[in-house]
């Protein structure tokens, strides 16, 4: 040591073992360098590892497929969170574990079981996607489709090759796939099975498919029809509005449009039909194709038509109705230069209401069936034929010699007319009364009603002359017309007045021929035109308050008659229409001139026509019930016709009836009648009614009508309405009734109606 000492003690050598001692200080000094170098450097590819981790699991997180790496002895080195949730499985509790131990069961597309290794291509490079079933989320039958792609890398990790598979849920692209086609299988099944036509047509407007309904309405078949151009089946007068409408909807202005219209069937009949179309776009709103439905429409415009025609045209003789006339007439008369070229003539048969009387309605209908063929022929499509109510009829004529057209058409009506016609074995002529008028300076001006009421004038002229006869309108015309508005303004005061007064027509017990009561008939005692008949002025009572003054102005007129006439048991029925009933006051009249004059409330009949209660409401009901309850008998007139009587006789306090004057006018020589006669006589006793025939003209139907049970009648035979004054200065012969010998206490005859029901 101390030789050492020594040593470093000379100064000689002194120097030498400092150097050394700095430089083991150096390499120290490098050394510690180095370390640190080499930890920062470590430290730096662990934060790059840590960082290109994060980056990796990031990327694994966020794309839609998972991953799984498997070792060459299955063992799950890796397991992303997509992976876990496709599969339903825990990432930490599979990492590391053999992949058998995932206890995942697997079935290929035809579900048949597979191990997982052979599922999921472990060791394979299954670059192709296969499609697997695992297990789903909704039990133990559910099963989640995935697919999955296999690849083998050789040197994944240190102890060798892995296999890197990727999975990716397709369960919703799968249902979705499903859905589709089961919704396209929906669509054509449905097109296929739908009643109303259908067809996808391509941009070019060109069938691609249609249906069998479709098909069928167009005469042909579904294969036929492929490729066909829609455009081609369609009536040639419609197709211009057809191109419009594609048109309008290939530009976008509307997402679909309807149309009516024609159709050519393969067999060329032409059927109406509702087309309906709408235009499928892609995403981006570029057409793709039209979705068409056509429903077949004939069927329904035939209806349409056919109503318009009904409302149009007169339903027994299928001419033209009054409204159709004047749209017509009025269309005429507003072309330029209708003066001479436009007239009308003013039909009306002579005597049908006696036809109709004698042979009843039935045969009636038949004679204006028969006259309207007349007119048509006449006419020779010169004009237009209507019947505007009962037996008048109208002709409008447009003609450039419109002046002898309508001269040779009605010289041409009354030589048809003049045939006879065949009416129960009898030959009948028939005659009308023609009315000419031309259209002039004023009739333009008044339109069509003005034309039409100077036929009218004309026709009415022809028929005071002597009937079957044509007449021309001239202005001396005009004092006719304003005769009948001068006639119609008067009723009012008239009434007031007093002047229209009762007729009464005597009604007898058949068997005794004993005079039992009496219908009162209407009648208009003018001041200065005389005697008027009902026909000439009820109908100008268009104010149901005037026809209700009427009729409680005849209440009085009856109730003073009954109380001053010949007899005290003797009866008197009024005809009341349902104008006259609905507010009390009618009702309210009879009740109290019963009262004021102390009558048996079975004195005052009221008689009512079928035809004015075809409808009855509720409030007419129930003043009848109350007549009836206060002891007022209530007669149904013209039984046997009109609609459902036996519903009245059912529905209504009715305590006897009135056989139709067309009933009776061919008995007893008419087989017909005389059955019908009998039949409607037993129901009527049947039901416990008062039986009364009318229009009895005869002895031998009389006697007829006694034998079938009609127990009281009137007519001709017996006599004719009579005034007051005349029924009062020959005061008949009573006999006592069948109901009661010595009707006493004012009882009459027809108390037995009131019992009866």
């Amino acid at each position: 040591m101390g030789g050492v000492v020594a040593v470093f003690d000379d100064p000689a050598v002194a120097w030498p073992a400092t150097a050394i001692v700095l430089l083991l200080a150096c390499l120290a000094l490098f050394f510690f360098a180095r370390s640190r170098r080499a930890r920062r450097a470590r430290d730096q590819i662990l934060a790059r590892e840590r960082h290109l981790r994060r980056q990796f699991d990031a990327v694994m997180s966020s794309t839609r497929d998972g991953v799984i790496i498997v070792t060459r002895t299955d063992e799950i080195a890796l397991l992303t969170d997509v992976a876990a949730s496709v599969l339903g499985v825990s990432r930490d509790d599979a990492v590391g574990k053999p992949l058998s131990r995932l206890g995942l069961r697997a079935v290929d597309d035809r579900m048949r079981p597979l191990l997982l290794r052979e599922a999921f291509g472990v060791g394979t490079d299954d670059v192709k996607a296969r499609i697997v079933g695992v297990p789903g989320r909704r039990g133990a039958d559910d099963v989640r489709w995935v697919q999955v792609r296999a690849r083998v890398v050789p040197d994944g990790l240190d102890d060798g090759p892995v296999t890197i598979v990727t999975i990716m849920d397709t369960s919703g692209l799968r249902e979705a796939a499903e859905a589709i086609s089961r919704s396209d299988a929906q669509f054509r099944k449905a097109m296929e099975n739908a009643p109303i036509g259908m067809a996808l047509v391509d941009l070019d407007w060109r069938l691609m498919e249609t249906n069998r309904a479709f098909a069928e309405m167009m005469g042909s078949t579904v294969s036929a029809l492929r490729g066909v151009p829609f455009s081609s089946l369609s009536h040639p007068q419609d197709l211009q509005a057809e191109r419009d409408q594609l048109e309008r909807l290939f530009a976008g202005h509307s997402s679909r449009f309807n149309l009516e219209k024609r159709y050519v069937r393969t067999d060329g009949n032409v059927v109406w039909a509702v087309l309906d179309v709408g235009l499928v776009r892609h995403a981006g709103g570029a057409p793709d194709h039209y979705v068409v439905q056509v429903r077949d429409s004939t069927d329904d415009r035939m209806h349409s038509e056919i109503m318009a025609h009904r409302a149009m045209h007169d339903p027994l003789t299928g001419l033209a109705n009054r409204t159709l006339l004047q749209e017509v007439l009025q269309e005429l008369l507003d072309q330029p230069d209708p003066v001479a070229r436009v007239g009308v003539l003013a039909v009306d048969l002579d005597g049908f209401k006696n036809l109709n009387d004698k042979f009843g309605h039935a045969t009636g209908d038949n004679a204006l069936v028969h006259v309207a063929g007349v007119l048509r022929t006449a006419t020779g499509g010169r004009g237009t034929v209507a019947r505007i109510g009962g037996d008048e009829f109208v002709i409008v004529v447009q003609d450039d010699d419109c002046s002898k057209a309508m001269y040779d058409i009605a010289a041409a009506i009354h030589e048809g007319l003049h045939r006879p016609m065949l009416v129960k074995r009898h030959h009948i002529e028939l005659f009308a009364s023609v009315g000419i008028a031309m259209a002039d300076g004023e009739t333009i001006h008044g339109g069509a009603p003005s034309l039409l009421s100077a036929a009218d004038a004309a026709m009415y002229r022809a028929k005071s002359l002597g009937k079957s006869r044509t007449e021309v309108y001239d202005a001396s015309l005009h004092h006719t017309d304003e005769g009948q508005s001068a006639l119609a303004a008067e009723l009012a005061d008239a009434i007031e007045r007093g002047e229209l007064v009762l007729h009464y027509q005597p009604i007898l017990e058949l068997r005794t021929r004993t005079v039992v009561g009496y219908e009162a008939l209407v009648r208009w005692q003018h001041p200065t035109r005389g005697l008027l008949l009902p026909a000439s002025f009820l109908p100008l009572i268009d104010d149901r308050h005037l026809s209700v003054a009427l009729g409680l102005s005849l209440v009085e007129q009856a109730a003073h008659f009954l109380a001053h006439g010949p007899s005290q048991s003797t009866w008197v029925s009024l005809n009341v229409s349902a104008d006259q009933l609905g507010d009390s006051e009618f009702v309210e009249k009879v009740l109290s001139a019963i009262e004021a004059y102390q009558l048996s409330p079975q004195r005052i009949v009221v008689e009512l026509t079928e035809v004015s209660l075809v409808a009855p409401n509720t409030r007419i009901r129930h003043e009848l019930t109350e007549l009836r309850n206060a002891g007022v008998p209530i007669l149904l007139d013209d039984f046997g016709t009109g609609v459902s009587p036996l519903s009245y006789l059912r529905d209504l306090p009715v305590s006897g009836v009135k056989l139709d004057m067309s009933f009776v006018a061919g008995i007893p020589e008419d087989p017909a009648g005389a059955r019908v006669s009998r039949a409607l006589g037993a129901l009527a006793r049947e039901l416990g009614l008062a039986t009364i025939a009318e229009g009895i003209e005869t002895e031998d139907q009389a006697q007829f009508l006694s034998e079938c049970g009609w127990r009281y009648g009137q007519g001709w035979l017996f006599g004719v309405a009579q005034p007051v004054a005349a029924v009062r200065a020959t005061p008949p012969e009573y006999m006592a009734s069948l109901i009661d010998p010595r009707p006493t206490d004012g009882e009459t005859p027809l108390q037995g109606m009131h019992d009866a029901r």
